[in-house]
Formats: structure tokens, C-alpha cells, sequence
């Protein structure tokens, strides 16, 4: 998720305001679908597995990494229902430039939670091995 999101981050997002307007909600609408089927599994895999291993912790981690690992998937989950979410069905109904900011800057929320969290998992590896 940590490499996905920073291409949407820095490549996909900025360029929904090259679309230009007329065709943009057909294409917001079939961005919106399509990234769903995309990372809808991956996300759901990365939250479940983060309470997962508050129960089996990996050797040499603590509870301290999962714990946070959990918590940034956590911020994640709601930064997208509360921040992301609701910007795009405001881009549905066809492009605004403020909102459209609001987009990519709340955005950012994830991008860090997302690169915080792979760091959390790289530290864990480095503990168990």
C-alpha cells in the first residue's frame, strides 16, 4: 500500500485536474471504481493483519511495533472514510479545483500513515531475523 498510494500521491491525483472538465466525471466515476477493486483487498489484508499480529508477535518485536502497525492502519482506514471519501463524491458530480486540493492535500494523511507503517513492518522483519 506504502508504494501504491505515493504513485497516486504524486502522479495520479495531480493529474485528475488535466482531464478537463467534460469528461471528467466519466472518468472520475470509472477511477473511482476501478481503484476500489484495486486496493479494497490489499487494504482489508493490511488492517487484518496488523490486528493479527497484536496476538502473534513477531519474535524480537514487542507488542510496542504491532501495536503502532495497527494504529497506522487504523489512520488509514479513516482518513479514506472521513477525509478521501467524501472529496470524491464532491469530484463525481464534476471537477472543482478547491476541492480537488482538498483531495490532495488530506491525501497526504495516508501517504505518511502508509510510509510510517512499512517502516513499523521493515522494523519487525529486522527484529525477527
Amino acid at each position: 500500500m506504502c508504494g501504491l498510494h505515493w504513485f497516486v500521491q504524486v502522479v495520479h491525483y495531480p493529474l485528475f485536474s488535466s482531464v478537463g472538465r467534460a469528461n471528467f466525471s466519466e472518468y472520475h466515476e470509472r477511477h473511482s471504481s476501478l481503484t476500489t477493486f484495486v486496493v479494497i483487498g490489499p487494504m482489508t489484508v493490511d488492517l487484518v493483519t496488523s490486528a493479527l499480529l497484536l496476538h502473534w508477535t513477531p519474535p524480537g518485536s514487542g507488542h510496542l511495533l504491532p501495536a503502532v502497525g495497527l494504529v497506522l492502519a487504523l489512520v488509514t482506514w479513516a482518513s479514506t472514510a472521513l477525509l478521501q471519501v467524501p472529496r470524491h463524491s464532491e469530484l463525481g458530480a464534476g471537477f472543482d479545483e478547491a476541492t480537488h486540493r482538498r483531495l490532495v492535500s488530506s491525501s497526504w494523511v495516508r501517504t505518511v500513515a502508509w510510509t510510517a507503517h512499512a517502516g513499523v513492518c521493515a522494523a519487525m522483519l529486522a527484529a525477527a531475523g
